[in-house]
C-alpha cells in the first residue's frame, strides 16, 4: 500500500536528489555515482565544509549547499548515514588546498563513517571534524555512552562556519569556532504525531489524544517522556527553560534562536511558537538577538517542534548575520 508521494522506498533519495538538482540548477550539482551534492560552481581558495547524514531531515543537509555555508553534502539512506566512500569521494571533488571542515551529528553511523573518511582522507587532505551534540534529551552522566544527539544546531554550526570560511579563515580556525559554537548551544524537541517512513504503513510510535511525546528524536525515536499536550505558551517555556540552563544564559544575554518545524508543523504554529518564545526570554531578561523558524532539520512528516538557543556573542552575530544563499536559508 502507498501511502507517500513516492515509486518504489529504495529509489526515494536518488529521485528526490534528481528533483532537486532541477529545482536549483544554478546552485547545486547532484553527482550520482557515488551520491553526493556540491555547489555547481566550486568554490575555490577556502576551507570547504562538507555535512551529511541520513535523509529524511530535509531540507538538511542539501539544501544548505550554497554560498556562506556547505561545499558540499553527503547523503545516506532515509535515517540511515552516507558511506566514507561517498563521504570521501565528496571532499575531493570540492576541496581547493585549503583543507576541509567535515561538520558530524552525533551518531554512531554519522561518526563512524565520517571518522573512516577523515582518515582516508588524511593522506591526501588536510581535515578536521566538529561533532555537533546539542540535543538534551540525550544528556547522560554515562561516560561510555553515545552522548547528546545531533539535531537543529547543526544549522548554526554550518552558517557561522561558512561564513567563515569565506572570509579565508584558516582550517584550525574554523574548527575551534564551530566547536564553540557546539559548546554554546543546546536544542529540545517534542511531537504530538510520529513520523512514518516511505514504505511504511504506521508510524513509529503511537501517542493517544492530548498526549505528546516529549524530547523526541529526529529519527522517529521516543523521547524522555509522554506528557499532556498544554497551550504554546506552555509548551515553549518546558522547551527553553533546560535549554537556557545547559547554555549558560544569564539575565542580560541574548541568544540566537531556530524555531524548528518536523516536518509536519504548519507555519502558523511555529510562528506562535516564535513568538511566545520571545515573550518567555523577555521574562527571563534574554534578549533574542537573532531567530528563524522554518522547517530545517525535520524527521520526515513528525508533527512538532525543536528549538535551539546559541548564546550570542558579537563574533557569532557577525558571522550570523553574514550574505548566505543557499535553496534553504537566504539573506
Amino acid at each position: 500500500m502507498i501511502g507517500h508521494v513516492v515509486n518504489r522506498p529504495e529509489d526515494v533519495v536518488r529521485e528526490a536528489l534528481e528533483g532537486l538538482q532541477i529545482l536549483h540548477p544554478e546552485m547545486l550539482s547532484y553527482q550520482r555515482d557515488p551520491s553526493f551534492v556540491t555547489r555547481a560552481v566550486v568554490a575555490r581558495d577556502k576551507v570547504v565544509l562538507v555535512s551529511g547524514g541520513g535523509a529524511g531531515h530535509e531540507p538538511l543537509h542539501a539544501e544548505f549547499v550554497g554560498s556562506g555555508m556547505l561545499d558540499a553534502a553527503v547523503p545516506g539512506s532515509v535515517f540511515a548515514s552516507p558511506t566514507a566512500f561517498q563521504i570521501r569521494a565528496a571532499v575531493n571533488a570540492v576541496e581547493t588546498g585549503r583543507g576541509a571542515l567535515l561538520i558530524v551529528k552525533n551518531y554512531t553511523g554519522d561518526k563512524l563513517n565520517f571518522s573512516i573518511a577523515a582518515e582516508l582522507l588524511g593522506t591526501e587532505r588536510q581535515v578536521e571534524i566538529v561533532m555537533v551534540d546539542d540535543d538534551l534529551a540525550t544528556a547522560t552522566a554515562d561516560e561510555g555512552g553515545p552522548g547528546r544527539r545531533g539535531t537543529a544546531a547543526v544549522i548554526a554550526v554550518e552558517k557561522i562556519c561558512g561564513a567563515a570560511a569565506e572570509r579565508h579563515w584558516a582550517l584550525s580556525e574554523i574548527a575551534d569556532l564551530g566547536r564553540r559554537v557546539v559548546a554554546a548551544s543546546a536544542t529540545l524537541g517534542a511531537a504530538f504525531r510520529s513520523c512514518t517512513p516511505p514504505g511504511q504503513d504506521r508510524p513509529s510510535f503511537e501517542l493517544a489524544p492530548g498526549e505528546m511525546e516529549f524530547g523526541i528524536g529526529i529519527h522517529g525515536e521516543r523521547g524522555r517522556e509522554t506528557r499532556p499536550t498544554v497551550p504554546a505558551a506552555e509548551l515553549v517555556a518546558q522547551l527553553s527553560e533546560p535549554i537556557l540552563d545547559a547554555v549558560g544564559a544569564e539575565r542580560g544575554d541574548g541568544v540566537i534562536a531556530i524555531v524548528n518545524g518536523l516536518g509536519a508543523t504548519h507555519g502558523l504554529e511555529l510562528s506562535i511558537a516564535t513568538a511566545e518564545l520571545k515573550s518567555f526570554l523577555a521574562d527571563a531578561g534574554i534578549g533574542l538577538d537573532r531567530v528563524i523558524a522554518g522547517s530545517f532539520v525535520t524527521a520526515l512528516d513528525m508533527h512538532g517542534l525543536s528549538i535551539t538557543l546559541l548564546r550570542s556573542t558579537e563574533e557569532f552575530l557577525d558571522l550570523w548575520d553574514a550574505t548566505v544563499r543557499t535553496p534553504a536559508l537566504a539573506w
